[in-house]
């Protein structure tokens, strides 16, 4: 996750472009396409650590998205996948905080409302439960919190901690849960510092075949 400075979060992910004076663009300007803006975010932000492991933030997100591929994921799944940490771009809260403060930035959330903006549900949702998918199998896996990292450890206990009963069978219930209890697996699998990570090109044909809007 990247320690850096943060633009306040709107709930629209990055900043809207501005002229050099700092006035907002013309509506009349065509906006950026969403694949160069992801690709931007991959190579910036995403260079940055990620919650002291041993991989940087867009190493983690591409080898989640990497291993969906390779267990022969739909492409919206290898999507959900490649992107759910995207809140983590952009927030007033940064990750250092979420480490050392325990200040929730509820990435998963902010993430998925960005994404609305060009993919349907079937991408947002499980990224937008990806969080609440690893409470829940804490509860309803024996021996799954094990296998957390010492970060995750600690981020879990910032999240809620595991699910009750009662939350896991609401959980259950959620369309897109069984999509983001999939997310989840990959994205604890996703640490490798020896992984081959495809960089963000290789997905780009498929996120383009799932984009519903330019706008």
């Amino acid at each position: 996750m990247n320690a850096g400075a943060r633009t306040p979060d709107r709930g629209t992910g990055p900043e809207p472009e501005t002229a050099a004076a700092g006035v907002p663009v013309a509506a009349s300007v065509a906006a950026p396409d969403p694949l160069d803006l992801l690709a931007a975010l991959f190579a910036g932000e995403g260079a940055a650590e990620y919650l002291g492991e041993e991989v940087t933030q867009a190493e983690h997100m591409l080898q989640a998205g990497a291993l969906a591929e390779a267990d022969g994921a739909p492409a919206h799944l290898v999507a959900a996948a490649l992107l759910h940490d995207i809140g983590h771009f952009h927030g007033t809260v940064t990750g250092r905080d979420l480490m050392e403060e325990g200040l929730d930035n509820r990435h998963s959330h902010t993430g998925a409302d960005w994404l609305a903006r060009w993919f349907g549900p079937e991408v947002t949702e499980p990224v937008r439960l990806h969080v609440a998918a690893k409470r829940y199998l804490c509860t309803a896996e024996p021996g799954y919190f094990d296998l957390l990292s010492e970060a995750s450890v600690h981020t879990l206990r910032v999240q809620g901690g595991p699910m009750t009963a009662l939350q896991a069978r609401a959980f259950e219930a959620l369309p897109g849960a069984a999509d983001a209890v999939a997310v989840r697996r990959w994205d604890e699998r996703a640490k490798d510092p020896l992984g081959v990570t495809p960089d963000f090109a290789h997905f780009r044909p498929l996120l383009a075949g799932l984009l519903r809007t330019r706008g």
